[in-house]
């Protein structure tokens, strides 16, 4: 494997603090055994309405084709130790990073 010394790519902020693993994948959607199709439902409550639309304000909703970085805010991933929002989270093509071991999720500056 190569090294890498260089990403470029755009970045998709969602700066709320405490983001923990239930609002990453929330549980109703963790009866799959196969570790597929979990990207949809990557941060679900946020994403869409109550109406199951699109929340366009939502930035994983404006993301841009070729993201590889998500700017996060303090304590990300908090909570359980649900390994389905690390496939959520790579299914929704932020994965080039997992299968590098580099997951990075920058925590914001305070």
């Amino acid at each position: 494997m190569e090294k890498i010394s260089k990403i470029v790519s755009t970045v998709v902020p969602i700066m709320d603090e405490n983001i923990d693993t239930d609002q990453i994948i929330p549980s109703r959607f963790l009866k799959a055994t196969e570790r597929k199709d979990f990207g949809i439902n990557l941060f679900a409550d946020k994403r869409y309405n109550k109406d199951g639309s699109i929340d366009p304000n939502f930035p994983l909703n404006k993301k841009i084709i070729g993201s590889q970085i998500l700017l996060t805010g303090p304590n990300f991933g908090c909570g359980s130790s649900r390994e389905h929002a690390a496939w959520a989270i790579y299914d929704t093509g932020f994965g080039q990073l997992f299968l590098l071991h580099l997951l990075i999720f920058l925590k914001a500056m305070r």
